[in-house]
C-alpha cells in the first residue's frame, strides 16, 4: 500500500519550526532593506547603472569569500556561527540607518552617502557569504532525511513569504515613514532574530575531516560538484534564469518612468514574484514535485523566460503585474526542485561547500544579474535588456536539456524510495 504524503512532515519538529521564523525574520529583513536601498540609490543618482553597481558590490565578496566561507561551515558549530553572521548583518543594518538619518548626513554630500551605501553593501555580501551555507547545513541537523523534501519546501515557501512581505512593507514604509526609520525596522527584525535562535540547541560537527587545509578541503567541495551531473546542470538552469531574468533590479525604473506607479506600484511589483512562489510552495507541500523532476525543472525555467519578455513588452501595470506573479510561480518549482536535489545528493560533511558553490552559481548570480542588467539597460535601453535577458534563458535551457538526456530523467522519488527501502 503506498504511503501517504504528510504536508506537515518538517513542523512536526520543534526546532524546525524555530528554524523557519529565524529564516522568515532574516529574509524579510533583508529583502526589505535591499528595497530601501535600491530606492534611495535610484533617488540620488537618477541612474540605472548606480542600481547595478548595488548587485556588483554584492557579488565581489560573494564569490571571493564563498568558497572559503563553506570550508569554514564544514569544519565548524552551525548554531553559533548563524548568530554571528546574524549579529554582521544587525551591525551593518544600524549603518544604513545611520546614514539615511537626515540628523547624521546634513553636510555630507550625495556622493559621499552613495559610496557608505555601497560599502556596507559590501559588507552584507561578506555575511551572505556565511549566512547561506549556514542555514543549508543547520536545517540538515534539524530535521531527518525522509522529511528533507518536506524541510525544502516549507523553507523555501518561508523564504518567499519573506520576499513578499519585506518589499511590499518596505514600499509602504518609504511611502508612510521614510527611508530612515524602514531602515529601523529592518534592525529590529535582525534582532528578534538573534534571540530566538538561543531556543536552538547547538548541534555536531559532522566533519570527519575537522582541521584539514583549506585548500585540499575547497578542491574536494568544487570536485564533488562538478562530478555530480545532476546537481551541476540544477545550479547552471537555475544560474541562467537568475543571471538573465533578473528584471527586477530595473523596477525602480519602470515604476517610476514607465509604468508610472510610484512607490506603491513598486512595492506591488517587487512584491509579485514572492506571492506567486508562495502559491506554488504551498501547493507543493500537498503535492509533491519529486516525480519527473528534471523535465518539471526545465519546463518552469523556460516559462520563467517567458514571462520576464512579456513584462519587458508590457506598458500596462497590471500586465506587468501578472507576467511578475507568473514568473514567481514557476520560479517556486525551480526552488523547491534545486533544493531537494541540493539536500539529497550531498553528503553531510560537505554541506557548507557546497552550498557555497551553489551561492557562487545563484546567490552571486543575483547581485551579477543585477548589474547586467543595468549595463545592458544603460547600453540597449530597459525594456530590450529586459527581453534581451527573458530570451537568453530560454537558449540555455533549450540547449541544456537537449545535451542533457540524463537530467531530462531525473526522478528525485525514487532517491527517496530507495533511502527509505536501505533503512
Amino acid at each position: 500500500m503506498k504511503k501517504k504524503n504528510d504536508p506537515y512532515a518538517a513542523l512536526r519538529f520543534k526546532e524546525f519550526n524555530t528554524f523557519l521564523l529565524i529564516r522568515f525574520a532574516m529574509v524579510f529583513a533583508w529583502s526589505m532593506q535591499f528595497v530601501i536601498i535600491e530606492w534611495e540609490v535610484y533617488r540620488i543618482t537618477k541612474s540605472a547603472l548606480s542600481l547595478g553597481i548595488i548587485g556588483l558590490m554584492e557579488i565581489i565578496p560573494a564569490i571571493a569569500v564563498s568558497l572559503f566561507a563553506g570550508h569554514f561551515v564544514d569544519q565548524n558549530e552551525k548554531k553559533g556561527l548563524l548568530s554571528k553572521c546574524i549579529l554582521g548583518f544587525s551591525v551593518i543594518s544600524l549603518g544604513l540607518f545611520l546614514i539615511t538619518w537626515p540628523i547624521v548626513t546634513t553636510g555630507i554630500p550625495n556622493n559621499v552617502i552613495l559610496y557608505i551605501i555601497y560599502f556596507l553593501v559590501f559588507l552584507g555580501g561578506i555575511v551572505r557569504s556565511f549566512l547561506g551555507p549556514t542555514v543549508f547545513s543547520l536545517l540538515a541537523l534539524i530535521v531527518p532525511k525522509k522529511a528533507y523534501s518536506n524541510a525544502a519546501t516549507w523553507s523555501s515557501s518561508v523564504w518567499q513569504v519573506g520576499s513578499v512581505v519585506g518589499p511590499a512593507v518596505a514600499g509602504f514604509s518609504i511611502h508612510l515613514i521614510g527611508v530612515h526609520w524602514s531602515m529601523c525596522i529592518v534592525l529590529a527584525c535582525s534582532l528578534f532574530a538573534l534571540i530566538i535562535l538561543t531556543q536552538i540547541e547547538k548541534k555536531p560537527i559532522l566533519n570527519p575531516k575537522i582541521g584539514e587545509p583549506v585548500m585540499d578541503s575547497l578542491k574536494e567541495g568544487v570536485k564533488f560538484v562538478f562530478n555530480n551531473k545532476v546537481i551541476l546542470n540544477a545550479l547552471t538552469l537555475d544560474m541562467a534564469a537568475v543571471l538573465f531574468g533578473g528584471a527586477v533590479a530595473l523596477l525602480p525604473i519602470f515604476a517610476l518612468d514607465i509604468l508610472k506607479v510610484g512607490p506603491q506600484g513598486f512595492g506591488f511589483l517587487r512584491a509579485a514574484p514572492a506571492v506567486g512562489a508562495i502559491l506554488t510552495m504551498f501547493f507543493a507541500a500537498y503535492v509533491p514535485l519529486n516525480k519527473n523532476a528534471g523535465m518539471k525543472l526545465l519546463t518552469a525555467i523556460f516559462l520563467f523566460g517567458v514571462s520576464i519578455i512579456i513584462f519587458g513588452l508590457s506598458t500596462s501595470f497590471w500586465i506587468s503585474l501578472l507576467a511578475l506573479f507568473f514568473s514567481g510561480v514557476v520560479d517556486g518549482i525551480s526552488m523547491v526542485i534545486r533544493q531537494t536535489i541540493l539536500q539529497l545528493k550531498t553528503p553531510d560533511h560537505m554541506r557548507g561547500r557546497v552550498a557555497s558553490v551553489n551561492s557562487i552559481f545563484v546567490g552571486s548570480s543575483n547581485e551579477l544579474g543585477a548589474f547586467e542588467s543595468g549595463l545592458t539597460a544603460k547600453l540597449m535601453g530597459t525594456v530590450t535588456a529586459v527581453v534581451f535577458g527573458g530570451s537568453m534563458t530560454l537558449i540555455i535551457v533549450l540547449f541544456t536539456g537537449f545535451i542533457s538526456p540524463e537530467f531530462r530523467k531525473l526522478d528525485l522519488q525514487k532517491d527517496l524510495e530507495e533511502h527509505e527501502n536501505h533503512k
